[in-house]
């Protein structure tokens, strides 16, 4: 008698189990895709701009290869461009991040 209750409760237990995963799956499928996208620098500008400043504009380490310092510039850039509706002054203030981090511009607070 207590064998097809027992077997009973498996399977509902199973049952149950299953639908509950089979729900987590389908949300984690769902979710939206914006929350893998990496931010962007909010601002809060220095007078002068340091290395460390430069590279968290750009989204790269402060000491990273040059490929990856254009990559970035082009990205960010692309995002704020002055003529697809950017801002002039962020856009100023990219330009001014690639050129402390290729070295063209002495940025203040470099750690070497």
């Amino acid at each position: 008698m207590t064998t097809p209750l027992v077997a009973g409760l498996s399977v509902a237990a199973a049952a149950m189990g299953s639908r509950y995963m089979i729900q987590a799956w389908q949300a984690f499928k769902a979710r939206p895709a914006a929350s893998r996208m990496r931010r962007f620098y909010e601002g809060g500008f220095q007078p002068t701009m340091t290395r460390r400043e430069a590279a968290l504009i750009l989204g790269v380490r402060e000491h990273a290869a040059m490929e990856k310092i254009k990559e970035a510039h082009r990205r960010v850039m692309m995002a704020n461009h002055p003529d697809s509706g950017g801002n002039k002054y962020l856009a100023q203030k990219i330009n001014e991040a690639k050129d402390v981090l290729t070295g063209k511009i002495k940025g203040s607070g470099s750690a070497f």
